[in-house]
């Protein structure tokens, strides 16, 4: 299991040195995991796409302001859950957006819980479709906001090492253009040749 430290470096360098690292879920001692492909950094205070910009705290990103290692979810357009992971310190209000992963087992398990039927019964659009968007990959994974503001845990969600990505891609983020021009700066990135990446 990776350790707090490792979320409390630079925020781009943990959103890409998560590419190819294993997430794994565990509810009641049934496991399932994925590798993580596509991550995007938020980087605080002076960043308009980042819930922290400008030193506000709410309620709601009150996580944000925690050492780097908590979870941090959010719900968005009223039904999708997002899955972020602190970084830094308490007075740097930064993280990592997971958006896209790729199941590795428990694939039943994936699947039913995004499309209530095993893996085998989907379609191969549903099969692409099944982790390929941070909405998709909280669903699949029953990952929701009872885990937040808790710290990375064996109990319930945590991230080991796995794979090494062999080429990693760097672009602008996606769907943030009412950041103006911080959504142009190339805070997103994913594995290149990985099906599950959300948008290419």
């Amino acid at each position: 299991m990776l350790k707090s430290d490792f979320f409390k470096k630079d925020t781009s360098d943990v959103a890409k040195n998560l590419l190819g690292k294993k997430i794994i879920r565990n509810i009641s001692g049934n496991f399932f995991c994925a590798k993580i492909v596509e991550t995007e950094a938020y980087l605080g205070l002076d960043d308009k796409a980042c819930h922290s910009y400008g030193g506000n705290i709410t309620k709601r990103n009150e996580i944000l302001y925690k050492d780097g290692g908590y979870i941090y979810v959010y719900l968005i357009y009223g039904m999708y859950n997002l899955l972020n992971i602190v970084t830094r310190t308490e007075k740097e209000p930064e993280a990592v957006l997971i958006r896209a992963v790729e199941p590795i087992d428990n694939l039943d398990k994936f699947a039913n819980n995004r499309f209530n039927r095993n893996y085998e019964d989907l379609s191969n659009y549903k099969k692409k479709n099944l982790t390929n968007g941070p909405g998709k990959l909280t669903m699949g994974m029953a990952i929701d906001r009872n885990l937040n503001g808790k710290v990375l845990s064996k109990d319930y969600l945590y991230i080991e090492d796995f794979e090494v990505p062999k080429k990693i891609v760097v672009d602008k983020r996606v769907g943030i253009d009412y950041a103006g021009e911080d959504a142009e700066l190339p805070l997103r990135f994913y594995i290149g040749d990985n099906k599950f990446v959300s948008k290419k």
